[in-house]
């Protein structure tokens, strides 16, 4: 079951005012979509729009389509990049840009404006939100929202989708946030690789050179040893995910045997999981995959075809003896 990614945060108590109410249904959804371009109305409009996301039918192509609606929304993102080195960043800050997000997060995850939005390249803007480190809430909370927006993107199966992301700087930040950061975090990054090597394109990507490989497989390692410590079953999953889908490459499977971690070999985590995720992987790294499978029966044709050819030429020689 894929991670859901957090609501978007709370304004402070006070900024939610407005004057803005929410009984009109669709008329309102149209003009609360036009405050947001009204710098007065912004903070309202953000806050209004990303708690009412879900229930506001079409709201990701009217943002889109809107004059000046994404623009908004890139100027709160941008605003905030000052406030990343030195780590300055307030939580009313925090909280206000993470509304935005979520209304990107909803842009990002609607078929229809999905392509757009990567066409556009918006992703790239959450990069600088990735790249922190402070482990402050405000942070956090930004850098979780943030993985959201990318998580929507990956959630539904589209190879325009890992194309896109492969060609940007997305795994390392990912494998950094599985490192460092809180539980949540770590789920939510640890999803979106696992998405990518679910595509054969990001599988292939991975397992192209030792060094991208390793890369993923040292942290991976590095996950399982400290839930040895602290245990999570839903983390665990993902990370087990990860091992079957690598283990179905030659090459890294070979490697698999001689880096997968004990505990993943042993009883260390029987109580943690209650279903087979562990036995799937055990045959994942025991089994040949897809295209073993496809080369050996290449190689049973061949020897098939050559029987046969074998056969003919001692027919036709016994039929051509003198008797």
């Amino acid at each position: 079951m894929s991670p859901t990614p957090p609501p978007p945060p709370q304004a402070p108590p006070g900024t939610s005012g407005g004057g803005v109410g929410l009984d009109g249904a669709g008329d309102n959804k149209f003009q609360l979509v036009e405050q947001l371009i009204n710098p007065e109305q912004r903070e309202s409009a953000l806050l209004e729009l990303s708690k009412k996301r879900e229930t506001f039918t079409d709201l990701a192509p009217i943002l889109w389509h809107s004059s000046g609606t994404i623009s908004a929304l890139l100027q709160e993102i941008v605003a905030i990049y000052p406030s990343l080195s030195p780590p300055q960043l307030t939580a009313h800050a925090s909280n206000r840009v993470c509304n935005a997000l979520a209304l990107l997060q909803c842009v990002a995850s609607h078929p229809e404006t999905r392509t757009l939005f990567l066409n556009a390249q918006i992703p790239l803007y959450l990069y600088p939100f990735l790249n922190t480190v402070s482990k402050n809430r405000p942070f956090e909370y930004l850098r979780l929202t943030s993985l959201g927006v990318i998580g929507a993107l990956v959630k539904i199966d589209d190879p325009d989708v890992i194309s896109f992301l492969l060609s940007t700087e997305i795994i390392p930040l990912c494998l950094r946030i599985m490192e460092t950061g809180s539980e949540l975090s770590k789920t939510v990054a640890t999803f979106i690789v696992q998405k990518i090597l679910l595509d054969d394109m990001g599988l292939n990507y991975i397992c192209a050179t030792a060094e991208r490989f390793y890369a993923v497989s040292t942290v991976l390692s590095n996950m399982v040893a400290a839930l040895v410590e602290t245990p999570s079953a839903r983390l665990l999953k993902h990370i087990i995910k990860c091992y079957q889908r690598l283990a179905e490459n030659a090459r890294a499977r070979d490697a698999l045997r001689s880096c997968l971690p004990t505990a993943l070999r042993d009883n260390t985590f029987t109580n943690t999981l209650k279903d087979d995720a562990l036995m799937q992987l055990e045959q994942a790294m025991n089994e040949p995959n897809a295209s073993d499978a496809s080369l050996q029966h290449h190689q049973q044709q061949q020897q098939q075809q050559q029987q046969q050819q074998q056969h003919q030429q001692h027919q036709q020689q016994q039929h051509f003896q003198p008797r």
